[in-house]
């Protein structure tokens, strides 16, 4: 029996590794997922690692833990105000968006893969998902922020878009498995989950940050500790209940997020540490699961499924979802091509290998190269796309470091990072002359790992960062003075 210490040190070398590269492959644009899965991939049988994995129960076991702290986390970070606005737009696209892309999936897979309807519907529900991360870390990797409500709205779709996959998923398996379950149940099913998921998730959100207010711990370290043991009981408990666990943890951390409590700022940051850690663990495993040379017999039909999904699949269900939506053409093009597919896919498509159904692999396989050529394909290109359709800015960033700020709920005052870009206009000019309001204040700049406070006489050098603290009303007149870029002679 392999012992606990060489276990332990097989994992923390494989953590380690990955963040190193990932480090190193920021530049490259190139998704944290896919990193961490390659890693994954090398580590294991088929690679010079030789780890033997395929204990599909403890991946699928290590995908949902993970998956329960990703959505807390991203809950906690998700801004109300700035959701609010298209909530309605959302729900449709994380409820008919994702049937749809089912459906036009379910239909390739029939003719292409020479199987049944409902085996097509499992795999289009089981690549329904998007994954928003994927596509946020490629963005900040290269200092691009979007325009309008786009950030929001990828943000809101990847949190609640999950449960109706992992719905249609676990529905059509039960379909598949159980003749006597019939397409109305299943649809009833779907309804008392989401109702218990969102009420449950609601309520204990109210319920955990009344406790964080009143327990009056003694150590701070024990907060983290109490909100790491909440939102898993938060799932588990809503899981048993027969409602959505995954709907209910991320709006617990909605709710939690973005009311008053006390330690929230390291609360958060301990989550936020948390989330990467799971995906960094999540993607791993998955890696591990996976054997490559599988991967090569359905390189061709896997080319052409996921040709789909990205050109006809995900188009139509943001176009169909949003006919009247304030959203452009432009924009519902970016929010078409951004549909990147991460960790959620391959996880539900353990679903039907421990079901034990005939063709489970097959879409194991399938899933897991639909995953890769999404990042590869869609990942690269998203700066490209954005800057195309004229939907980039320059990246905002909450400031976290060197300084605090800690604004109450009404302040109208931020402090907030702007990355200035390599060709801005205001490169080499003195603050004092960038015509910034008045009641905005650059405090700091960090240039070369250095922090500087500037005076008026300071110049503005390229990837410079500037922390400014800036009046919420003025937010866009400094995102302007920002962007505004060199004219080319």
């Amino acid at each position: 029996m392999i012992s606990i210490e060489y276990i332990l040190l097989i994992a923390c070398s494989l953590i380690l590794l990955s963040v190193a590269i990932a480090k190193f492959s920021d530049n490259l644009g190139v998704p944290t997922l896919l990193i961490f899965l390659g890693i994954g991939m090398l580590a294991g049988s088929d690679g010079p690692g030789g780890i033997y994995f395929d204990d599909a129960k403890l991946a699928q076991s290590i995908g949902i833990i993970a998956l329960t702290f990703i959505l807390f986390a991203g809950g906690l970070e998700t801004k109300w105000n700035s959701v609010r606005p298209v909530i309605r737009e959302v729900s449709i696209l994380a409820t008919l968006g994702v049937i749809i892309t089912a459906l036009v999936i379910a239909f390739v897979s029939m003719y292409l893969l020479n199987i049944s309807f409902l085996y097509g519907m499992l795999l289009g529900a089981i690549v329904s998902s998007t994954d928003a991360a994927a596509v946020f870390s490629v963005l900040r990797s290269n200092n691009v922020g979007l325009k309008g409500n786009l950030k929001p709205t990828l943000e809101l779709e990847s949190g609640s878009n999950d449960p109706m996959a992992v719905f249609l998923t676990i529905g059509t398996l039960q379909l598949i498995t159980d003749s006597e379950k019939t397409v109305a149940s299943v649809a009833l099913l779907f309804v008392y989950q989401m109702v218990i998921g969102a009420s449950l998730g609601f309520g204990f959100g109210k319920v955990m940050t009344g406790m964080l207010n009143r327990l009056k711990l003694s150590y701070e370290g024990i907060y983290p500790v109490f909100a790491l043991a909440f939102a898993g009981f938060v799932y588990s408990a809503t899981t048993l209940l027969q409602g959505s666990g995954f709907l209910a943890v991320y709006i617990a951390g909605i709710v939690i997020g973005n009311s008053d409590f006390v330690q929230k700022k390291s609360l958060i940051r301990f989550f936020d540490g948390l989330s990467w850690l799971s995906q960094i663990a999540m993607f791993l495993t998955l890696g591990l699961l996976v054997f490559p040379h599988k991967i090569i017999p359905i390189i061709g039909s896997g080319l052409i499924i996921s040709f789909c999904l990205i050109v006809i699949a995900r188009p139509l269900g943001v176009f169909i979802s949003l006919p009247f939506s304030k959203f452009s053409t432009k924009e519902k093009f970016f929010l078409s091509w951004v549909g990147l597919r991460g960790a959620v896919p391959i996880i539900l498509a353990t679903f039907p290998l421990l079901a034990g159904i005939p063709g489970a692999e097959l879409i194991f396989n399938i899933v897991f190269f639909i995953v890769l050529t999404s990042a590869l394909i869609q990942g690269w290109s998203i700066p490209a796309v954005a800057a195309w359709l004229n939907l980039s800015e320059p990246e905002l960033y909450l400031s976290r470091s060197p300084m605090e700020f800690a604004a109450g709920e009404n302040s109208d005052t931020q402090l907030v990072d702007f990355i200035v870009p390599f060709n801005a206009e205001m490169i080499g000019k003195p603050i004092v002359e960038l015509g910034l309001p008045s009641d905005s204040l650059i405090v700091v700049i960090s240039r070369n790992d250095e922090y500087i406070v500037p005076s008026g006489g300071t110049y503005i050098e390229a990837n410079d960062t500037l922390l400014i603290l800036v009046n919420k009303q003025n937010l866009s007149a400094i995102k302007k003075i920002v962007s505004r870029l060199k004219e080319i002679k």
